[in-house]
């Protein structure tokens, strides 16, 4: 499978780009946010993709960064998501509010998206809100990512502090937090001990 293209950005169109990947062009399906980050025309572009085949159709969804892909993959195993939707949401939606909105169970949020209705966004929001935490989120504004990275002494923590009381995307905030300040060797205890005072702030 097409994991990855990098190349330059050949054409673009409201909803797809051209990767011109020494010399073939590869035409991938793209939210608006991801068309917005590869840049000009002519430009050195990466894009993270997925490959969706189906009985009369094959296409390739691209993604600016690879945490993108993985929501969109996330999105489309929910009933009645496909990757048009999918892509609709992750244009109205950022990683960090997708991943906010599923983890307070916020379908509003979601129903902002074109072509999402009510049902169908509480549907998305209740199907991910358990898998939101493990999720790569926030990320604007040089904020720490909401997402504490899935297994490991970040992730026993973040069900600690949810454990404990607290939201999942507050405790995933804060163990990202208290990951960023303490580096990637930290322990569980550390991790904790430092996430509960951000948490409590």
């Amino acid at each position: 499978m097409i994991a990855k293209l990098k190349g330059l950005l050949d054409e673009t169109g409201a909803d797809w780009a051209v990767i011109d990947v020494g010399g073939v062009g590869y035409l991938v399906h793209c939210s608006a946010r991801t068309l917005s980050a590869l840049g000009e025309k002519g430009e050195g572009c990466t894009v993270y993709t997925d490959l969706q085949v189906s009985e009369n159709d094959m296409r390739l969804l691209g993604f600016a960064e690879a945490g993108e892909r993985d929501w969109f993959r996330l999105l489309t195993s929910v009933q009645g998501v496909g990757s048009k939707v999918a892509l609709a949401i992750l244009s109205a939606l950022s990683a960090g509010e997708l991943q906010s909105a599923c983890a307070q169970g916020d379908a509003a949020m979601v129903a902002r998206a074109q072509g999402v209705g009510p049902k169908l966004a509480g549907r998305i929001v209740n199907e991910l809100r358990d898998k939101a935490g493990a999720m790569p989120g926030g990320g604007g504004n040089g904020a720490v990512s909401a997402a504490a990275p899935v297994g490991g002494a970040s992730s026993d923590a973040v069900s600690a502090l949810e454990n404990l009381g607290f939201k999942p995307a507050v405790a995933a905030r804060a163990v990202a937090t208290a990951q960023a300040e303490l580096g990637e060797g930290a322990t569980e205890g550390d991790l904790i001990r430092v996430a509960l005072k951000r948490a409590a702030g």
